[in-house]
């Protein structure tokens, strides 16, 4: 089960809201609306990386390597690396 918190990030993220990430779609979507995701309270300051670092985060929360990312796959990682469960 997803916190709300995982959940509102994840529909921020999903730029096309087919209910998928994509590789890209994270990169960009935490490029382009990062800061103010942060800014909002809705991602940790901290969180914010490069593109390296969003690439890192889609590879750890794709369980399965199917290269998109379920809101389940999407919020076992975030929950826990963020401190949100």
């Amino acid at each position: 089960m997803s916190s709300d918190k995982a959940r509102k990030l994840f529909e921020a993220l999903d730029l096309d809201a087919n209910g998928t990430l994509t590789r890209e779609e994270v990169i960009i979507a935490l490029r382009t609306k990062g800061p103010s995701l942060a800014a909002s309270g809705d991602l940790p300051f901290w969180a914010l990386g490069d593109a390296d670092a969003s690439s890192a985060l889609f590879d750890t929360a794709d369980q399965n390597g199917d290269a998109v990312l379920t809101l389940e796959e999407f919020a076992a990682v975030v929950d826990r690396r963020f401190g949100w469960r």
